[in-house]
């Protein structure tokens, strides 16, 4: 399998948890201001929309999207227990939490990075990051994980879209809960090596 990525946006969550199932996947850097990748490809002949991430199952075969290729990863080696086993409740309880990360969360930081968005914009959308924080701060105040039974795929996507806050001026200290938790997930040794093979330790 190979992951097309770009440091730092969302495609890291699908190479933590790759690392975390102890999964053999190929990691290809695209440029998205190129569209091509380090391996000299034409990224757009991979995903017509033109982002990360991307899966190359096997030649042919592209999985997009990354709240898919995150259940996809965790199905792959099921013993790393990433994911609930589909069809119960909790695997339906943790597709709950990966919509509401990418449709309330990550959606909502898009355009933050826009550099022609009005600031009276970016505010509003800042406001709603904060409502949205504040479910989620209520909830790890009074549990580790997203998930009941640890940590999870979710639990990666999470960590991946609170890290934008400090390039967008969002202080994560107004959660105290939501700030511990970051620095719980970002000390496994998964979510390190993933940081470091993207160049993104200081």
């Amino acid at each position: 399998m190979k992951l097309y990525y770009t440091p730092g946006v969302c495609s890291l969550a699908p190479h933590i948890v790759a690392r975390e199932a102890g999964l053999d996947i190929a990691l290809d850097k695209v440029d998205a201001a190129t569209k091509r990748t380090d391996a000299g490809a034409d990224f757009l002949a991979v995903n017509p929309n033109g982002y990360v991430p991307a899966l190359e199952i096997e030649p042919g075969c592209i999985l997009t999207e990354g709240p898919a290729i995150l259940q996809y990863l965790a199905d792959r080696a099921p013993a790393a227990k990433l994911a609930p086993p589909a069809g119960s409740l909790a695997r339906y309880e943790l597709q709950s939490w990966l919509n509401f990360i990418t449709s309330e969360l990550h959606k909502g930081f898009s355009p933050l990075f826009k550099a022609g968005m009005p600031a009276e914009a970016k505010t509003l959308f800042k406001d709603g990051i904060g409502k949205r924080f504040d479910h989620v701060e209520r909830h790890l105040a009074r549990h580790d994980y997203l998930m009941r039974d640890g940590f999870s795929v979710a639990d990666a996507y999470l960590f991946v879209v609170t890290g934008w806050c400090g390039f967008v001026g969002i202080d994560l200290h107004q959660w105290p809960a939501l700030s511990a938790y970051r620095a719980r997930i970002g000390a496994r040794p998964a979510v390190q090596a993933a940081l470091a093979a993207e160049g993104l330790l200081r």
